[in-house]
Parts: structure tokens; C-alpha cells; sequence
């Protein structure tokens, strides 16, 4: 079992931005992938960006709709990942949900609400 621990969710003006973080406990070594998806409310959920992790290499995938305004990146020491999203729109509310990957098992955080309004 992985528990996984969100933070950084909140109301932000368009334009703004915030940072997500989702800690992994430091006990687990063998996470392949960590991301984040996120559902908005009558949608399904959808992958924002994920990390995926071979060997030493880290390779990142990222939506098409936040492409240059979202960063993920991953700190393996601390088995963190965290999300710094920029340029926020009110189509980017929505419940944001860390992912991890573990042989080959998706674990999932409880998810962390971000509303993007003025």
C-alpha cells in the first residue's frame, strides 16, 4: 500500500499561480511513474503530467492543454513530486489527484481541490 499526501490546492486568480505537492511515503523505493490527473465537476478524469522514471532518466508527459504552463518535476530523494502550474484558467478547476505507479499498481491520493476565479 502507498499513502500518498497532497498539498498546495486553493483559489487563485486567472493568471495565477500555484504549486502542488505529493509525497510518497520514504519507505517505498520502487515507484516507476508519479503525476497528476484531475477531474472537474460532469467530467472524467484526466492525466495532467506525469514523470516516469527508467533507469536514471526521468522522462515527463504533459496534457496538450497545459503544455508550457505546467511543470512537474520530482524530487527521488524526498520521493516527492510536485506540480508548478502558471498562467492558471478557470477551465483548469478542477480535483487534482497524485498518482503513483508501483509495480505496475496505480495508487491514488484523495485529491486536492484548485478553483481558478476572480
Amino acid at each position: 500500500q502507498v499513502q500518498l499526501v497532497e498539498s498546495g490546492g486553493g483559489l487563485v486568480q486567472p493568471g495565477g499561480s500555484l504549486r502542488l505537492s505529493c509525497a510518497a511515503p520514504l519507505t517505498i523505493f520502487d515507484i516507476s511513474a508519479m503525476g497528476w490527473y484531475r477531474q472537474a465537476p460532469g467530467k472524467e478524469r484526466e492525466l495532467v503530467a506525469r514523470i516516469r522514471s527508467v533507469g536514471s532518466t526521468n522522462y515527463a508527459d504533459y496534457a496538450d492543454s497545459v503544455k508550457g504552463r505546467f511543470t512537474i518535476s520530482r524530487d527521488s530523494a524526498k520521493n516527492t513530486v510536485y506540480l508548478q502550474m502558471n498562467s492558471l484558467k478557470p477551465e483548469d478547476t478542477a480535483v487534482y489527484y497524485c498518482n503513483a505507479v508501483r509495480q505496475y499498481v496505480n495508487y491514488w491520493g484523495k485529491g486536492t481541490l484548485v478553483t481558478v476565479s476572480s
